[in-house]
């Protein structure tokens, strides 16, 4: 029979550290398809290119694997893989290693998150991967064993319908995880601001800044786990219905 074929992505770029981490780990566990932005695309959530044509950029070809770079966001990778490169769909999307948590609302703006979302709606059995470490030399090495196992129960055990996976690291003292803990997304915000400056012609420009603000400590939550040293596993849906709302929405007098 042949190898699974894996699909590896990320927002960091093509070139980042926790992508060749993740490279590595998954070639022994199929056949490796890399197909990724040519520059950092952090923070573009689900975005999409349309007013601007797409460039691919064949960066590698060896009897391991393949490796293009692409001029657009994590998601138009994916798009432009499943359609244009691979020969079939793939067995398994893998997004990251994103340096940096994905964990709670981050999900949201995360590129990283939306490629493997992008999957899932493709139908292919998506995960994306983050740890808790913004440092380019971050050690990803301690989460090659669970990496590996996450990647071969999706691969054996498929995933719910419309469903992907949300995998975060914690910083890992002394290469030890405490184990994985399959949570929910905690409650919480940014507290955000801009910094407004001056350039050098006397124009205003802003940073955006902000505070990441946790209000919810229940054990059950991806933040609990992470600030314990648990990898957190939240399944993803990408159905954004409300169901528990929809009753009293329904009942609201509508007519004009």
């Amino acid at each position: 029979m042949s190898r699974p074929l894996i699909l590896i992505t990320n927002d960091d770029g093509i070139h980042a550290p926790g992508l060749r981490n993740l490279v590595t780990f998954m070639l022994p566990l199929g056949d490796v398809v890399v197909v990724a932005p040519d520059k950092p695309q952090s923070g573009m959530g689900h975005a999409i290119t349309i007013s601007m044509p797409l460039h691919m950029q064949k960066v590698k070809k060896s009897h391991e694997h393949s490796e293009y770079s692409c001029s657009g966001t994590p998601v138009d990778c994916v798009k432009l893989a499943i359609d244009k490169i691979l020969p079939r769909k793939p067995d398994l999307l893998v997004s990251g290693i994103n340096h940096g948590s994905n964990s709670s609302v981050n999900i949201i703006y995360s590129g990283t998150m939306s490629a493997a979302i992008e999957g899932a709606m493709e139908g292919v059995p998506s995960i994306g991967f983050s740890l808790l470490d913004y440092s380019y030399d971050a050690d990803f090495i301690p989460a090659k064993p669970y990496i590996h196992a996450i990647c071969k129960k999706v691969m054996g055990e498929g995933l719910p319908l419309n469903t992907c996976l949300n995998v975060n690291f914690p910083i890992m003292k002394d290469g030890l995880i405490n184990g994985i803990k399959v949570c929910r997304q905690a409650m919480a915000s940014w507290k955000e601001g801009f910094d407004q400056r001056k350039d050098p012609h006397g124009r205003d420009y802003y940073w955006l800044t902000g505070v990441f603000e946790n209000r919810d400590f229940d054990p059950d939550t991806d933040e609990w786990a992470l600030q314990n040293g648990y990898v957190s596993v939240v399944p993803v849906h990408y159905d954004f219905t409300a169901y528990q709302s929809m009753q009293q929405i329904k009942n609201w007098d509508l007519n004009v």
